[in-house]
């Protein structure tokens, strides 16, 4: 794979704003860009200005000025890309936009593809993969826990843990293949105990690496909670509650919600992904038996289960109670990996006395129970309160290294599988040949995580998920 010529995209959103950055990089981007560029005053010419420089001035094609421009330079290497850079900012009219663009393009550059400023980054030495996937992660952050991680990773938080092991496991590796050299005079250069004491620690690190991707993923993808219980207990009142807007029809009919409505929204810098289901109950009706069937399924994919109980229900139908409890422990047996938190609701139209009875009753059925009213945002502070303490934040607060990336996480269970191989391998003293074959497919897998061992198509499949212009 080779990126010798110069490339051009647009770096800002397309469409009317107030400016547009049109960025290209490569061996001819100064020479391009000062081919279309004439300083305001001093006439001056780009390929003599200093790297990390700023220049006013007009970008003309023969006589005709298409726009007042500021042009930003870096040179090579000191840039993203590790290459000639220029950056065009212009006013952002779409068509100035695209003056500028077919211009450059007439110039001799070529239209960047998906993500190729940041692979050429790569390739240039400036970002190692993970770093390189981590400015994807980055730019589509939206909320205060991703953001933290992708900039962890960026930053080379979790390249460089992994760079340390690979290199110390590299410095053993290299010496039992000392070692198979000298096989025949029967050497030791590899200190056994100390190599066990490394393959242990390796294991650990590794260990919790794997471990906190159950973390990460769903804080970078944003935790599903999937919001439960009967028609008119108040689901979609607790969603827009919780959203601060209207976003699901609420009425007192039963059945008004006949399908899934989603919505996310930030708790304490963390994504939540609330989705009110259809009322879970015995119906003729076609449609709405099509949506219960979506309930169970979006439980299913939910990370956290809120099951609503109407209080008022409870206290006017003493059979509810009952048929109630039987729901939730459907719910639980169903769906036993799931969080389940089970909502009180309507407590504001209920007494004080029946509040009590209703809770301590269903305090020994519910491991969590959370009294609220949706309506007037009673207790709706507690339960997201209690959304945050189910998530395991602790890594994030002390900017431990978080995995979020389902490559990241398929190469460390491969590498943890090959460390144990090599552990059994140490303890039942096997040939210095046969340890080394599983020292190298260690040191492959943490290869790959980094990018020292990749290839076109893999670089093709996590450079094609970028936006253009990145």
């Amino acid at each position: 794979m080779t990126h010798h010529d110069t490339i051009i995209a647009l770096a800002t959103p397309s469409g009317n704003g107030a400016i547009a950055i049109l960025r290209l990089s490569g061996a001819d981007a100064i020479a391009i860009a000062d081919s279309v560029f004439r300083s305001v005053k001093t006439g001056k010419s780009l390929q003599n200005q200093k790297t990390h420089s700023l220049h006013l001035g007009h970008i003309v094609e023969d006589k005709r000025v298409i726009d007042e421009v500021l042009v930003s330079l870096f040179k090579n290497p000191n840039s993203y890309t590790g290459e000639d850079v220029v950056e065009i900012s212009c006013h952002g009219s779409t068509y100035i936009q695209q003056e500028i663009l077919q211009l450059c393009l007439r110039k001799g550059c070529r239209m960047a593809t998906a993500g190729e400023f940041t692979l050429r980054a790569f390739l240039n030495g400036k970002l190692d993969l993970s770093q390189a996937e981590a400015v994807a992660d980055l730019i589509a952050s939206d909320n205060e826990a991703s953001h933290q991680m992708a900039m962890q990773q960026m930053r080379g938080g979790f390249s460089s843990e992994i760079a340390k092991l690979r290199e110390e496991l590299l410095n053993f590796a290299s010496l039992i293949e000392l070692e198979l050299d000298f096989a025949e005079e029967d050497v030791e250069f590899a200190d056994r105990s100390q190599f066990k004491a490394l393959i242990e620690r390796i294991g650990f690190v590794l260990k919790r690496l794997i471990d906190s991707f159950a973390v990460g993923n769903v804080i970078k993808n944003g935790i599903p909670v999937a919001i439960v219980g009967e028609p008119n207990v108040g689901k979609s009142t607790l969603l827009n509650a919780l959203l601060n807007e209207d976003r699901a029809i609420v009425s007192e009919i039963a059945g008004t919600t006949r399908d899934t409505i989603e919505d996310e929204i930030s708790i304490g810098g963390i994504g939540f992904r609330f989705i009110d289901t259809a009322g879970i109950r015995e119906t003729k009706d076609v449609v709405e038996s099509i949506g219960i069937k979506k309930t169970f399924e979006k439980i299913d994919q939910a990370q956290v289960v809120l099951f609503l109980v109407s209080g008022t229900q409870l206290v006017s139908e003493v059979e509810k109670m009952e048929s109630f409890i039987v729901e939730v422990e459907k719910v639980r047996n169903k769906f036993p990996q799931k969080q389940l938190i089970v909502i009180l609701n309507k407590i504001d139209e209920i007494g004080a006395q029946d509040l009590e009875a209703l809770v301590a009753a269903l305090k020994t059925h519910a491991s969590q129970l959370i009294p609220i009213s949706a309506k007037t945002g009673a207790g709706v502070e507690e339960l997201t309160d209690a959304l945050l303490n189910l998530i395991n934040t602790g890594a994030l607060r002390n900017n431990e290294t978080i995995v979020t990336n389902s490559r990241h996480y398929d190469a460390l269970l491969k590498a943890f599988a090959e460390i144990q191989m090599v552990k059994e391998g140490l303890e039942t003293d096997i040939s210095g040949d046969l340890l080394a074959i599983d020292i190298r497919q260690a040191l492959y897998h943490f290869g790959e995580i980094t990018g020292e061992i990749t290839n076109d198509d893999l670089l093709g499949n996590i450079f094609a998920n970028f936006c253009i212009g990145k």
